[in-house]
């Protein structure tokens, strides 16, 4: 299974939120991430497991 890296701007247009958004939920530890140099990178998985984590809250 092959998983595509995204920049915090392609996160923030899938998602429809902004950027700042975004890097708030890296902050806080919502959102895993990683750097590559000085460039902040999130797995696909990653954005998929806060999705899933939120639409389980939201259905408790």
């Amino acid at each position: 299974m092959t998983t595509a890296v995204l920049t915090v701007d392609q996160v923030a247009e899938r998602l429809g939120i902004s950027r700042w958004k975004v890097h708030d939920l890296i902050r806080s530890r919502e959102l895993a991430s990683f750097k590559i140099g000085r460039c902040r990178r999130i797995s696909e998985s990653a954005m998929y497991d806060y999705i899933s984590l939120q639409t389980e809250q939201e259905a408790a």
